[in-house]
């Protein structure tokens, strides 16, 4: 029998590996208030990615200004005065665009799914939505989780996740100069 050796490093889970994916997707974001992002997921292969920003080839709220900002709105109401589409929108939108069936992916996305954005990943049949990061607005959730669909939310964010993929990468970096592999 093989003896088991101790990892010389640790690797992200897959939560964790698809959560800071999310989290670099939604630096792409063009909306003035917040930036998400969402990767969906099917056998742990990515099918898509979005990023909440203006409709395709329209201006971008960081070129023209905020509607709801302007209008005094408070975060997480009247979602349908924003001219933005939605991360978790956008990404299904693309599998359609593509032919990429979401039934049965995964959903990763950095904040609570809004009530719209919950109608359409219940529709598309994911099964699963992971979430980093807390949003004001909760009723998204709840029918999420009315619908049958597993939610988790992770403990940790992913700026928490990267720093330690980080440091774990930086002790490797050690042991492999100290042995010279």
């Amino acid at each position: 029998m093989t003896k088991q050796k101790k990892p010389i490093r640790t690797r992200p889970t897959v939560d964790e590996y698809f959560t800071a994916m999310a989290e670099l997707v939604s630096t792409r974001s063009t909306c003035i208030r917040r930036l998400f992002g969402s990767v969906i997921v099917q056998n742990n292969h990515v099918i898509s990615t979005g990023y909440n920003g203006a409709p395709k080839d329209m201006p971008h709220c960081l070129d023209i200004g905020c509607l709801r900002d302007d209008l005094k709105i408070p975060s997480g109401t009247k979602h349908e005065v924003c001219r933005g589409v939605h991360a978790e929108q956008n990404a299904i939108i693309q599998c359609a665009i593509h032919g990429e069936s979401t039934k049965g992916a995964t959903l990763y996305v950095t904040g609570y799914p809004c009530k719209i954005c919950a109608k359409m990943i219940i529709n598309s049949m994911i099964d699963r939505v992971v979430i980093s990061g807390a949003y004001a607005d909760t009723e998204g959730i709840e029918l999420l989780e009315e619908a049958g669909i597993k939610v988790y939310i992770m403990e940790k964010t992913a700026p928490e996740i990267l720093t330690k993929v980080k440091k774990s990468k930086e002790d490797w970096q050690k042991i492999r100069d100290q042995k010279k592999i």
